[in-house]
């Protein structure tokens, strides 16, 4: 494990104060920069997925996954990162997927060596001790303290085995506390499942017309799973501020699961709707290889298309404003793609139906250079089954959405990051985070926010969006949820070394923890960034800018 402190400032940092005309810039600006990082020692192992903080011990837990342990950094001074200490889960099972904290009790979600069988939550105390085990189901992805501390929540994703030889019930288990943890027994979960939507058909989920309590638009339901609540797979939790209210992403689906937690009961299942990419504001760059006059190569070429954008979050994260509840979404996008189903395909190998796209139309769209490449579902948009498309539908919306509490939408930032990006990083533009090339992911989600948490400094609640690709954190205001305004981007990544070397920086954040300067350990506040593809954990602090 391999210590050092930070004395560069990202490749796109310097230019990080300029805002493009559609939002505003913030007069009450915050600015972060990176004080201190430490990393794993491995590349592409998913090393520093996930972080949580312990205030009283002033140390961080880091999920290094593959290795099924966590990782135990003490941030006493941000600038000097220690490693402390190691959490070995392996013997209960294969993978630590998330690790959660509060009051000294660590919970650590772990899945089976088969991932289709149930899988574990582990409690630990501070001095890194088991405490108790509980049975939770397949895959125990995001897990959360509730903020009165009563329960522990779980989003057990229940994705099939590749060959969909098993394909358990997505789920999200809620683990009582009340008798303390080391009384914990499997008595003590409960579970919030979608079997009550079983008897409803596919078809009226997916047109829409879901069951009582659900709300259109379509909510996807598809593919060779067996049922309703097989096909559900929960990604990530938000927790209302008074214990009572879980929101939960179902990515694949496009939909969020509202759940009454004292009762551990799915209340409603929610669609999420589609982004008109034709539409003024939600433009993208749609091909990797539209470059002119050179064959095969890319440029920036962010424009309107007659495409629909799926929303697929993956975090969520929730803040109060005058008392209402909002729901921040990282609008990452991820289709079902294994090898015994696969939904994804270009639109330049779809058939296009004449009465909407005319042979000349769709031949022009369907080159390289326009739409051919762009990634697209084969699971919606097709006309009566015949897989002949009326309507092109494509994964993730490359922004992030802020929804009231019932999921309706309130603002989506539009084309704005992946314009952001392009502004600020112009030669390394949609560029993969496991390659230094540029616009290497225009055809697939484009820079794919991943990440969110918001947090509130200096009297401003601010949402931190991870980019998952190109890198990064972007910062916006989002006191009047209505109207958010861009602070800045950030990215530790220098785009000069290779990926696998400990020069090239930051590389895929998977996770973004704020910690309020109540709980810093030097009183300011700080962000955390766990990467995935780098091994690496980075915190970076939290100041105040004067309006000019």
């Amino acid at each position: 494990m391999k210590n050092r402190n930070l004395n560069r400032i990202g490749f796109v940092s310097l230019a990080a104060t300029l805002a493009l005309p559609a939002m505003a810039k913030s007069p009450h600006s915050i600015s972060i920069a990176p004080v201190g990082s430490i990393a794993a020692g491995s590349f592409l192992t998913s090393a520093a997925e996930i972080a949580a903080h312990d205030p009283a011990t002033q140390r961080i837990f880091v999920v290094n996954a593959q290795a099924a342990r966590i990782d135990v950094v003490s941030i006493a001074n941000p600038a000097a990162l220690v490693l402390v200490g190691v959490i070995e889960v392996a013997g209960y099972g294969a993978v630590a997927n998330s690790v959660a904290v509060r009051d000294g009790i660590i919970a650590v979600a772990v899945e089976a060596a088969v991932k289709s069988a149930p899988g574990k939550v582990v409690f630990f105390d501070s001095a890194l001790q088991f405490v108790s085990q509980v049975t939770v189901g397949a895959q125990p992805d995001m897990l959360t303290f509730s903020p009165d501390g009563s329960c522990v929540l779980v989003a057990n994703e229940g994705e099939p085995e590749s060959d969909y030889s098993a394909d358990p019930e997505g789920s999200v288990s809620v683990i009582r506390l009340a008798g303390g943890v080391a009384a914990l027994t499997d008595d003590s979960v409960r579970t919030a499942g979608f079997a009550a939507f079983n008897g409803m058909s596919r078809e009226l989920l997916f047109n829409g017309s879901g069951p009582e309590g659900s709300a259109k638009p379509a909510i996807r339901v598809f593919g060779p799973d067996s049922t309703v609540a097989a096909n559900l797979e929960p990604e990530y939790i938000t927790v209302s501020q008074d214990s009572k209210t879980a929101w939960v992403t179902l990515q694949e689906a496009n939909a969020l699961a509202i759940i009454d937690i004292p009762s551990a009961t799915v209340t409603r299942l929610v669609g999420l709707g589609t982004k008109d990419h034709s539409a003024a504001g939600n433009a993208l760059d749609a091909s990797d290889r539209d470059g002119i006059p050179v064959a095969n190569a890319g440029r920036i070429n962010i424009r309107n298309w007659p495409v629909r954008g799926l929303f697929l979050p993956d975090a969520i994260a929730s803040y109060q404003v005058k008392g209402v509840t909002y729901l921040v979404l990282a609008n990452e996008g991820d289709s079902r793609d294994w090898p015994g189903y696969s939904e994804e395909t270009r639109i330049g190998s779809m058939a296009l139906d004449p009465a909407v796209f005319p042979p000349a139309v769709a031949t022009e769209l369907k080159k390289s250079g326009q739409l051919g490449r762009l990634k697209a579902t084969t699971a919606q948009g097709d006309t009566a089954g015949k897989k002949v498309f009326k309507e092109l539908y494509t994964f993730g919306a490359r922004s992030f959405s802020i929804r009231d509490s019932a999921g309706n939408l309130v603002w989506d930032s539009g084309d704005f990051i992946e314009n952001k990006t392009a502004e600020l990083n112009p030669l390394f533009f949609n560029s993969n985070h496991e390659v230094n090339k540029f616009d290497d992911r225009s055809d697939d989600k484009g820079p794919e926010p991943e990440s969110v948490a918001v947090g509130k400094a200096f009297g401003r609640s601010y949402a931190f969006v991870g980019l998952e690709r190109v890198g990064g954190v972007m910062v916006f205001d989002v006191t009047e949820p209505t109207a958010p305004e861009f602070v800045q981007y950030q990215n530790n990544r220098d785009f000069t070394q290779p990926p696998a070397t400990v020069g090239a920086g930051d590389l895929g954040p998977e996770g973004v923890l704020f910690i309020s300067e109540e709980h810093s350990p030097n009183g300011k506040p700080l962000l955390v960034l766990a990467n995935e593809v780098s091994g690496t954990t980075t915190v970076y602090e939290v100041s105040k800018v004067l309006a000019d």
